[in-house]
């Protein structure tokens, strides 16, 4: 560009001239048009690592994550773009140049810390996934180990005794009623009537007793102690021998073996006067159909 400009102004001034001053003034002139030529070179390192640097960081796909340095190391490169074609002061255009350049390294590494930031995360992410399966393998197998170990156990149960056997290893008492085997307040929470997970076991030996003697009848009665009105207690009292109704029955025992009655506050066994008392009267009683220590049938 600066060589045009030269010719241009050269030839311009050819035109007003004559003779010796004509080629006085062409010989000057050339030589000043020639000088302008030499400041400026055909390659400018800086501008050329500029001109590569900044396209890299504009096409990154974070490159918003350095949206600023972006932003001005293209302004920079434009700049001395500008100045480099029109023949502007070589040290300016480098000045340019080494800014676009600084610009697009800073926001290289910016970028590169969010690809590293990134990176960081997804293997935390599939750290944790991998962690969530060991888990969920680990509690499979020891769930399996469970059931084996249960099936076991219920088989070894279901070759147990029979149902006087497990009442007296329930501790159940013989009456004119029959065998009475005593439920107490640990099988409910206080003024509830679902069955605490600690009564299921009993639930089960019983049930599976049940289930061997078809013939056999129990009647299961609830009982509360005095606290509370007296119709409330009566109706706690019967869904709390409903319950264990239900739980026997969802073990398999058919329902025509089973009969409830809620019995409220009338029957205490202790009084009703202290905790203690209280507690024993909050009770559910099964009366397995029979005289003395024989457990009956119908």
């Amino acid at each position: 560009m600066g060589s045009m400009i030269a010719k241009t102004a050269f030839r311009r001034l050819c035109s007003g001239m004559r003779g010796g001053a004509l080629r006085f003034a062409a010989v000057g002139l050339l030589t000043a048009a020639l000088a302008a030529c030499s400041t400026m070179p055909e390659t400018i390192e800086e501008l050329e690592t500029a001109r590569a640097l900044v396209p890299q960081v504009e096409a990154s796909p974070r490159a918003g994550v350095a949206a600023t340095y972006v932003s001005d190391a293209r302004k920079s490169l434009d700049r001395a773009n500008r100045l480099s074609e029109e023949g502007g002061d070589v040290d300016e255009v480098r000045y340019e140049a080494q800014i676009a350049a600084l610009n697009a390294q800073i926001a290289n590494e910016k970028i590169l810390t969010a690809q590293a930031r990134d990176q960081i995360e997804e293997a935390k992410t599939e750290r944790q996934a991998v962690l969530i399966e060991a888990r969920e393998r680990e509690a499979q197998r020891r769930a399996q180990q469970a059931e084996q170990a249960e099936a076991k156990a219920n088989e070894a149960t279901e070759r147990a005794g029979t149902l006087e056997q497990e009442l007296e290893a329930l501790r159940a008492k013989p009456s004119p009623r029959g065998m009475v085997l005593t439920l107490g307040e640990v099988l409910f929470d206080h003024d509830q009537a679902k069955l605490k997970p600690g009564a299921y076991r009993t639930m089960d030996r019983l049930a599976r007793a049940l289930r061997r003697e078809p013939d056999q009848v129990v009647m299961i009665e609830g009982h509360t102690d005095s606290t509370g009105a007296e119709e409330y207690n009566q109706q706690l009292s019967q869904r709390r021998a409903d319950a264990v109704r239900t739980a026997l029955i969802e073990r398999g025992v058919r329902a025509d073996q089973i009969e409830t009655v809620g019995k409220g506050e009338a029957f205490p066994v202790a009084s009703n006067e202290n905790a203690a008392g209280r507690r024993q009267n909050r009770r559910v009683e099964m009366i397995f159909a029979g005289a003395g220590s024989q457990v009956g049938h119908r």
